[in-house]
């Protein structure tokens, strides 16, 4: 429930440094949020710079959220469940709504650049709070990839349509999906990034465009898809049986990934306390009714068995069921530009956890250093621009898609938890919304990221386990040492 003319947590009493200990000590010592909101905005050699309002921070969600995984990854969920794939997004869009309003807590609570790393870092101590922002780097950073190799997709169906030419497979697919090097993702990550060198303000911007594009684009695809419905499509509703709408549903988690963008504007945002939990929540409602009707539509146009393989199955069905390819050139040109509007945002956001962890001493110095003209950490989106697109020009997407789906759910448990802590350790502070029924329902939330992990197959768990392993080898050899809670100690 929104709370409204509540005060900033930082004028609460500050809750006292954690003692100074064993290895035991140092690795569960907290940031005190009262210093996690103070530091707010704060970088090496310039501050960023507040100017986000909730319809910017709403798009910004939006922005990160719809894209991939309706126009690409519905694809690759459908020959799983069959036209049961609808429920597969409900269970997915209810997973990430129990995570959702407990991220519309914390980011009321704790409304800094970090998302659910700094929630951690305030409730659960300084190594979780490394695993849960190393989970981040997974969910952002590669997802980021994820996106721009379905964006390529949709730029081949563009180009053939409007010109009669596409990009050779040896530079549209990365090794294995039978090309060499997957040029369009890598330049749509470079797109993205000279967007986001520009500055927040202009960035969220062009994204507002972007949005509004995808929307309309989504809505016309309905529309005409809607002509092409035959009852026959529906049955056998579930043709593989619940196992399948589970293992779809864990798929197309991937598809909510980015509601929690807004989170990591809290230090660029006018009125963080109250318009990041309206963004997310907003966001997310939005979303979800969207996939939902898209879904339905689509697997009552094509027969759910002639879903498997297509990454571009929206434009598919708009040509076959218009026989024109007009409509589909149409759709392909929201999907380029509804697509690029993702690798925006969600590169904007794996920049802004990467400053808030160089802030705290976890990385290095680089990420946090803020550029005195444009307020945007220059070096820091130049990195991970490079590193996404060398990365989405190289890895096939399921493989990407499958990764970033288990990082995200690992992070969204760890928020639910972290809700229920910091209840319990500051009951005092002033909260801009408040979970329903908690601790149930982030209890629920937290359950509901555990059972979608188990739907995950065994390999993305060995390569989940491999990235904890190098991130736990970078902690200890760097972070520990280099935090500034640990010099402080010192």
């Amino acid at each position: 429930m929104l709370e409204h003319g509540a005060a900033p947590p930082a004028t609460q009493q500050p809750e006292p440094d954690p003692p100074v200990g064993g290895l035991g000590a140092r690795l569960m010592r907290r940031k005190p949020v009262e210093r996690l909101v103070a530091e707010g905005g704060q970088g090496e050699g310039g501050s960023l710079r507040r100017s986000m309002g909730v319809w910017q921070l709403t798009m910004i969600s939006i922005g990160a959220t719809l894209g991939t995984g309706i126009f690409v990854v519905l694809g690759e969920a459908v020959p799983d469940a069959g036209p049961a794939v609808v429920v597969s997004f409900v269970i997915a869009g209810l997973t990430a709504l129990f995570s959702a309003l407990s991220y519309a807590e914390l980011a009321g609570t704790i409304p800094v650049s970090g998302s659910s790393y700094s929630y951690a870092y305030a409730t659960m101590g300084e190594l979780i709070a490394w695993v849960c922002g190393w989970c981040l780097i997974l969910e952002y950073g590669v997802s980021v990839a994820a996106v721009a190799v379905g964006w390529g997709e949709y730029l081949n169906e563009l180009l053939d349509g409007t010109l009669g030419i596409t990009i050779p497979d040896a530079l549209a697919a990365p090794p294995g999906d039978g090309g060499i090097f997957n040029l369009p993702a890598l330049l749509v990550v470079l797109l993205a990034m000279a967007f986001l060198l520009g500055g927040a303000k202009e960035s969220a911007r062009a994204n507002a465009i972007m949005v509004g594009v995808k929307i309309a684009a989504l809505i016309l695809f309905c529309a005409v898809a809607f002509t092409g419905i035959r009852a026959g499509n529906y049955t056998p509703f579930m043709p593989l049986g619940m196992a399948g709408v589970s293992a779809a549903g864990a798929t197309l988690f991937f598809s909510y990934i980015g509601f929690d963008a807004a989170s990591t504007a809290g230090e660029e945002a006018k009125n963080p306390q109250a318009d990041l939990p309206r963004a997310i929540m907003l966001s997310l409602i939005i979303v979800t009714a969207l996939y939902c009707l898209v879904a339905a539509v689509a697997v009552g146009a094509l027969p759910w068995k002639e879903f498997s393989g297509s990454e571009a199955a929206l434009a598919s069905i708009m040509k076959d069921v218009t026989g024109q390819s007009f409509w589909a050139v149409l759709l392909a040109a929201g999907a380029v530009i509804a697509i690029a509007s993702v690798v925006l945002t969600v590169l904007y956001g794996q920049t802004r956890i990467l400053f808030a962890m160089s802030r705290d001493g976890l990385v290095p110095k680089v990420f946090s250093t803020v550029h005195a003209r444009t307020g945007v950490p220059r070096a820091n989106t130049v990195i991970v621009s490079l590193f996404c697109g060398v990365l989405a020009a190289a890895i096939p997407l399921g493989q990407l898609a499958d990764a970033t789906s288990i990082g995200t759910l690992f992070a969204f448990a760890l928020v639910n938890i972290a809700v229920i802590m910091l209840r319990r350790t500051r009951p005092d502070m002033p909260r801009t919304f408040r979970v329903p029924l908690s601790p149930l329902f982030p209890l629920i939330g937290f359950a509901l990221c555990l059972w979608m992990m188990g739907s995950l197959q065994f390999v993305t768990w060995v390569v989940f386990g491999v990235w904890m392993a190098v991130g736990l080898v970078l902690y200890f050899g760097y972070g520990m040492r280099r935090s500034r809670l640990a010099t402080a100690e010192k």
